[in-house]
């Protein structure tokens, strides 16, 4: 059990993994598995389950049958067999890097941008303050 929301654990396919992302579209699987491996991290990736649908009631006689809902979109599970991984601290910590040698940034990692400007640092002090 996590301590906190930022860092959870979870058994995928019977391996104790540390969670970088739940809900992820394909492409961004892709994405991070990519990235995750490029950083020697042994990454596993298991189909979410299904949300919970709400028990549709009967059609009453003479009343034309609901439509059926629509199929929910298939989203995966990521994670990385080291349990000490925390995308928060891999991020802000600059611990990952890119195939170009760059340090992942937050907006890198959210997808935002194509490729990682490291050259802006995440905070500039204050010129009195040195």
């Amino acid at each position: 059990m996590a301590i906190n929301k930022n860092h959870e654990f979870e058994d995928l396919n019977g391996i104790k993994c540390a969670i970088v992302e739940k809900n992820a579209n394909a492409d961004r699987v892709e994405f991070l598995k990519d990235l995750l491996e490029y950083n020697r991290y042994t990454v596993i990736v298991v189909a979410s389950p299904p949300p919970k649908a709400a028990a549709v009631p009967a059609p009453k006689e003479g009343e034309p049958a609901p439509p059926p809902p629509p199929p929910t979109p298939e989203t995966f599970t990521v994670g990385v067999t080291d349990v000490t991984f925390n995308p928060t601290n891999a991020i802000f910590g600059r611990l990952l890097r890119t195939k170009d040698g760059h340090i992942v940034t937050l907006a890198y990692w959210q997808q935002k941008e194509k490729q990682s400007n490291d050259e802006v640092p995440y905070f500039i002090t204050s010129p009195g303050l040195s």
